[in-house]
């Protein structure tokens, strides 16, 4: 098989310390035996130069027969934790294989393992295995971020019985491990009564296709007083009514921004090296990665869109029928962890792409619960979800830092509620926030972020200079 020039390079021969001295060594006795016309040191001369050349032929010609099989534990892992890789080496050869050093080759941005001398293996066993011929060796590895990371080949380093050349060889073949993002545990209280304006959208069992059931949410201006249920505002404590609503399997559609088109017009202020927009975009999917997970758990099919073609998956074609569990919290985050980061010049401008156009609301889905996440929009996206609010109830943004002032206004005109997240600590309050009064007036009390990372305290939201909602723990 073909390989490129550097990497062919890579595999050649080269001297060791040791045999590149004995070079110098042989060279400077050469120059003194002609020069002073010495033949017995000539001898010394052409032996120094020769051992080193023959050394790097022989492990040029030892090519090593090894399988290696790699395992993880565990197989996924959360960006920040560590798994642990079991590397089994056998040898197919008839010898003793020997004197060598390894080192499993790991991408950039994890941190590679050490060298280290591979104990000696002994001449393949078909006949009567024993074992000899396997060795076990394991090491550690960080995943510090996101993203599918592509493990091995491992490379063993071979070198003459005295140490003059050595020669590195990839054996065997890599394998990936799936780093997923970080999830946050949110308010438990909150994976049932999502909303922003007293519609409970509570998890309903089917029991009967054509079956409906009275349920009791918040009273609201405007509710008819016939509709009033007083067995449920005597429990609560505060004005409910009735609402008819169709048993079924809940659902929730997540719209995650990964196209990041808004960056075009700062990119007269952000430089090459500035980082902002990446931090932004892993911080959006751990927040995609956080609500998904939590409305899984109790029971929601949960849908995961780009925000600007809602009608196509992001991240492939089995997520757009959606997941639900079991099984489908793993295919979420594994999903979610080979989302690639949108490279800097990727992004297009609003005025090249063609108009929205609105997806006409079909069924169950007009009033399904919708998140969106948002890292650096443009006009464009704004417009798209303004002409999807009339599918989704309630209608919650969470906003990045590098959400521009203009996009919030335009979704909060549309009655979009805009939660502002700038780092991970805000998610468990942002999730909290979500349940604060609209601008409408609607009077329901915030709960506490019991289960966010920035300590569990209660959430008191206020607007920032943009006019988004923020949420901070006090």
């Amino acid at each position: 098989m073909w390989r490129p020039r550097s990497a062919r390079i890579a595999t050649w021969p080269r001297l060791t310390r040791r045999g590149a001295t004995l070079v110098i060594v042989g060279v400077l006795l050469l120059a003194v035996s002609l020069w002073f016309d010495l033949r017995d040191i000539l001898v010394l001369a052409f032996v120094g130069i020769a051992m080193p050349a023959v050394a790097a032929a022989f492990v040029a010609l030892r090519k090593p027969r090894l399988a290696v099989t790699r395992r993880f534990a565990p197989p996924v892992v959360s960006a920040g934790g560590s798994t642990k890789v079991s590397l089994v080496v056998k040898n197919r050869a008839r010898r003793t294989f020997d004197g060598a050093h390894w080192r499993d080759r790991v991408p950039s941005g994890l941190t590679a393992p050490a060298e280290a001398i591979l104990p000696a293996i002994g001449p393949h066993e078909s006949m009567l295995p024993t074992g000899d011929d396997t060795v076990r060796v394991e090491y550690r590895l960080l995943t510090p971020r996101r993203g599918v990371y592509q493990i091995g080949p491992l490379r063993v380093g071979i070198t003459d019985p005295f140490g003059l050349a050595r020669v590195d060889r990839d054996v065997g073949t890599g394998r990936e491990v799936a780093v997923t993002p970080r999830v946050t545990p949110l308010d438990a209280a909150l994976g049932s009564a999502a909303s922003v304006d007293g519609v409970l959208n509570g998890l309903q069992r089917r029991t009967h296709p054509n079956s409906d059931e009275l349920i009791a949410r918040e009273y609201r201006y405007g509710d008819p007083l016939r509709r009033v249920n007083w067995a449920a505002t005597a429990r609560r404590g505060e004005l409910m009514v009735r609402e008819e609503e169709q048993r079924g399997d809940p659902e929730v559609r997540i719209i995650l921004d990964t196209t990041l088109s808004g960056r075009g017009k700062a990119s007269a202020v952000r430089r090459d090296g500035d980082d902002r927009t990446h931090f932004g975009f892993e911080l959006g999917v751990e927040v995609a990665a956080s609500i998904g997970m939590h409305l899984l758990e109790r029971g929601y099919r949960v849908r995961c869109d780009r925000v600007d073609d809602p009608e196509r998956s992001i991240l492939s074609e089995e997520s757009g029928a959606g997941y639900r569990l079991p099984g489908g919290d793993r295919l979420l985050l594994e999903d979610l962890a080979r989302l690639e980061s949108p490279s800097r010049q990727s992004g297009a401008r609003a005025e090249s792409r063609a108009p929205t156009h609105a997806a006409a609301p079909r069924g169950r889905e007009a009033r399904m619960p919708g998140f969106a996440v948002l890292v650096d929009p443009d006009e464009h996206d704004a417009r798209a979800l303004v002409a999807l609010r009339s599918t989704f109830e309630p209608a919650v943004v969470f906003a990045t830092e590098g959400v521009a002032a203009g996009v919030v206004e335009a979704l909060e005109k549309s009655d979009w509620r805009v939660v502002r997240v700038r780092r991970s600590a805000d998610i468990g309050p942002a999730w909290s926030g979500t349940t604060v009064p609209a601008r409408s007036g609607t009077t329901v009390p915030a709960r506490s972020g019991g289960g966010g990372t920035s300590g569990g305290g209660a959430a008191t939201p206020h607007r920032d200079g943009d006019g988004a909602v923020t949420a901070d723990a006090s």
